[in-house]
């Protein structure tokens, strides 16, 4: 299993950010967050946004600290990474079946 984590230093809603992917697998990804109560709606097609506060006690369940860049790189490499182009296409596409 290899979960990763970047530094907490996205900044949204009050609060710093981490993304947590798996270079494995979504599976393992999902199986992971929801094994440390971390909520679906943090899910973002490829990793999840998680705040600060849970940082350290992620590591503790088993997250590897990387930076930014290796956590980017890792991604591209498993084949998992979502473009942003993808992303906003999904968006536009759940918020046309939101609407309909």
């Amino acid at each position: 299993m290899t979960i990763l984590i970047d530094d907490p230093m996205w900044p949204n809603h009050g609060t710093l950010w981490s993304h947590l992917v798996s270079d494995e697998s979504l599976d393992e990804l999902h199986t992971f967050a929801a094994e440390n109560e971390i909520p679906r709606r943090g899910f973002d097609l490829d990793h999840y946004d998680v705040p600060a506060r849970v940082y350290q006690s992620l590591i503790a369940a088993g997250a590897t600290p990387v930076s930014p860049k290796t956590l980017t790189r890792r991604l591209i490499a498993s084949g998992l990474r979502i473009t942003e182009r993808e992303r906003r296409l999904a968006r536009a596409e759940s918020h046309s079946l939101q609407n309909h």
